[in-house]
């Protein structure tokens, strides 16, 4: 049985914050700067250091891009779906507690909360690999670890300063890094040399199971393509501008993503960049020689990052404010100033923080992967449930009419994504499943108090109208 906290119905909501209580720091997302949410997210630090990191399973990893493309477009293609009929501030979440109730409501919030501040710490671990590029830090531990600190806090703080300037700053870091990266990817393949590629199947583990491995850890470049739906509610007419601004957002991604880790496989020899920290900056130098590419590609990894940082923290807060709104997370994340979730990005920051400083003290060998496949494990379950739950209204015939061509199309849509998530799970492995499964549980207990205490809320305030 379910708690007793009555839904909010859908509605013609289009920001987070009443009118009444807008100020010169709230403003709503129109097309442009929801699509640049959304390509701003998903173009982080993964297409910086994720060439790097699936080099070891060999070229297969290219396949494995494309296959996660198509997903990813699916996924896409089913938020936009979901956002016409759920317009609201809270994405996943939304959708998992309207098809399925409180408790799966409360999962979807909780894993893509985990997913939202564990991804911080590990793009600000990537972030400091090209920081070292320009300011050498590699020779001392607290300088890097208080350079990863300063880069998630930045964000958080203009987060802080109001919806506002997270859209400006959102905006001019997309248009900062998406011409040159495009250009750096294109100009990459006149360089290109099938010599660097090196073997197909590289880590021994057969094709199927290189695919899957590298498909899970390159599925955190991804990550953000419900950044439109998860903020729905500061976005402009949303039932007509999520959509569009998640596929404009994620194709346009896909396309920089493939020609840029094509040229860099091809212009880095594999043994190099299996070992490599900064594999775009290690690609521009071996195009054209001397180390000023690679510092400008730094620079603009960085100005990627801090993008990416920016428009991640305020996720982090809107699906934990939307749960809290509904009494399934503490009240306190709830409280918005500026049309941003303070508290939420407060606690994130914090949180965040605290795993990169363990990270640093505990050794940082191999960090940046195990954050990444933990995120991919955390991710897919709301991925999963919002899948479902299209699967589920689909099949049900409740919500809008359509054509019976639509409803096969949304329904194979829905299918593929749904088995694209599963595919995940079964590539995160072992450890990042185990954790994954400890953080998810942790989160029962915490659904276990809130439950309880919307219980004793309603018996208190049935037993005061009894006695009126």
């Amino acid at each position: 049985m379910t708690t007793t906290v009555p839904r909010t119905e859908p509605t013609a909501v289009t920001t987070g914050e009443p009118a009444g209580k807008r100020s010169r720091h709230t403003r709503s997302f129109g097309l442009p700067v929801a699509t640049a949410l959304v390509m701003g997210n998903i173009i982080g630090g993964g297409i910086f250091l994720l060439p790097a990191s699936v080099a070891p399973f060999g070229t297969v990893s290219l396949v494995a891009f494309a296959v996660l493309t198509v997903g990813a477009i699916a996924l896409a293609l089913v938020f936009g779906r979901l956002a016409e009929r759920h317009p609201r501030t809270g994405g996943p979440y939304v959708y998992a507690r309207e098809a399925f109730g409180d408790f799966a409501g409360f999962l979807a919030a909780w894993s893509y909360w985990i997913t939202a501040w564990v991804s911080n710490a590990a793009l600000a671990v990537a972030a400091v690999g090209y920081l070292d590029v320009l300011v050498p830090l590699h020779d001392s531990r607290p300088a890097t670890m208080a350079a990863a600190l300063l880069l998630q806090w930045l964000p958080a703080l203009a987060n802080l300063a109001g919806t506002r300037y997270v859209g400006a700053v959102q905006l001019v870091a997309t248009v900062m890094k998406f011409v040159p990266l495009l250009l750096v990817a294109v100009g990459g393949l006149f360089f290109f040399d099938a010599d660097n590629l090196g073997p197909f199947e590289a880590s021994g583990s057969g094709t199927l199971g290189a695919l899957s491995a590298s498909a899970a850890i390159l599925l955190f470049s991804y990550l953000g393509v419900e950044s439109a739906a998860v903020s729905a509610g500061e976005v402009r007419d949303p039932r007509r501008n999520v959509g569009r601004a998640t596929i404009l957002g994620t194709a346009g991604a896909a396309v920089i993503y493939l020609l840029g880790t094509l040229a860099v496989f091809g212009t880095v020899a594999h043994d190099e960049l299996t070992g490599s920290t900064a594999p775009f900056s290690d690609a521009v130098n071996a195009m054209f020689g001397g180390a000023w590419g690679g510092t400008a590609v730094a620079c603009m990894a960085l100005v990627s990052m801090v993008g990416a940082l920016n428009g991640w923290t305020l996720l982090s807060a809107q699906t934990p404010y939307a749960a809290a709104r509904d009494g399934l997370f503490p009240a306190f994340f709830a409280r918005k100033r500026r049309g941003v979730p303070t508290a939420g990005v407060l606690v994130t920051v914090v949180l965040a923080s605290l795993l990169t400083v363990y990270n640093y003290t505990a050794g940082s060998g191999g960090v940046f992967e195990v954050l990444v496949l933990v995120t991919t494990f955390t991710a897919t379950v709301p991925y999963l449930l919002s899948t479902a739950a299209q699967i589920h209204w689909l099949a049900s015939g409740q919500g809008h009419r359509v054509s019976t061509a639509r409803l096969v199309r949304d329904g194979v849509l829905a299918a593929v994504a749904a088995a694209f998530s599963l595919w995940l799970v079964a590539g995160s492995g072992y450890a990042a499943v185990y954790q994954g499964v400890l953080f998810l549980f942790a989160g029962v207990l915490v659904y276990a108090w809130m439950s309880a205490r919307n219980r004793r809320k309603a018996a208190s305030a049935g037993d005061s109208a009894g006695r009126a």
